[in-house]
């Protein structure tokens, strides 16, 4: 994956995709996709628009995103803005956010009984730190194993955690959410899951995965 283009000052990545959104498409959503590409994010996050899907909503767009530390894949995730004008009786507006996050966890931490809720209370925690309101959260916590044999038998045994999710963002003035901050947040579960500290100052109330070192088994 390709790091974000453009770069701040201040070392935080700047998203400049040049891809264009059609001039049919409605003023909401092209203020809220402007909004995704001006996004600050951390530098250790790469992100990338990507093909968005095409049968949820009549006006989508997406964007993939890896954490990269010290040349490591930590993370990935994938995270789809979606707009139809007339409203969805489902979200409860007219604005829908998707996303995927995924991460290897160490083993003594994909053993603990809590860890779905605890993942979970990372998105609803990542989204209140930054003052979003959302309506109609919901979404599946899974965590998963896998075990070598044969010719694969000197790989050490992996986990996988995988948070699916989505949340209608409340809407603004002209009926624009505020998409760069729900990136935002979204980045820092994906740095959470990362075992990356804090972009802010520390909170000793928030769990995050112990990061991971050294070369991942491919």
């Amino acid at each position: 994956m390709a790091a974000a283009q453009g770069q701040r000052s201040d070392g935080a990545g700047e998203m400049d995709d040049g891809q264009e959104v059609a001039d049919t498409a409605p003023l909401p959503f092209r203020a809220a996709v402007e909004a995704l590409r001006g996004a600050r994010l951390r530098p250790q996050i790469e992100v990338d628009p990507t093909r968005p899907p095409r049968r949820l909503a009549p006006y989508a767009y997406a964007l993939e995103a890896a954490v990269v530390d010290d040349g490591e894949d930590l993370a990935d995730g994938r995270l789809v803005l979606l707009h139809d004008p007339a409203g969805h009786d489902a979200w409860k507006g007219t604005f829908r956010l998707v996303t995927l996050v995924r991460a290897e966890l160490e083993p003594e931490m994909a053993a603990d009984p809590l860890l779905p809720e605890v993942c979970w209370s990372w998105l609803t925690g990542a989204l209140q730190a930054r003052g979003l309101a959302c309506g109609e959260p919901s979404g599946t916590v899974t965590r998963a194993g896998s075990h070598y044999f044969g010719g694969l038998a000197e790989r050490p045994p992996a986990s996988q955690i995988e948070i699916r999710a989505s949340w209608t963002p409340r809407e603004g003035a002209g009926g624009v959410p505020d998409a760069g901050a729900h990136l935002a947040a979204w980045c820092d579960l994906l740095g959470q899951v990362a075992g990356l500290p804090p972009a802010g100052p520390a909170d000793g109330s928030v769990v995050t995965l112990p990061q991971r070192r050294g070369p991942r088994a491919d």
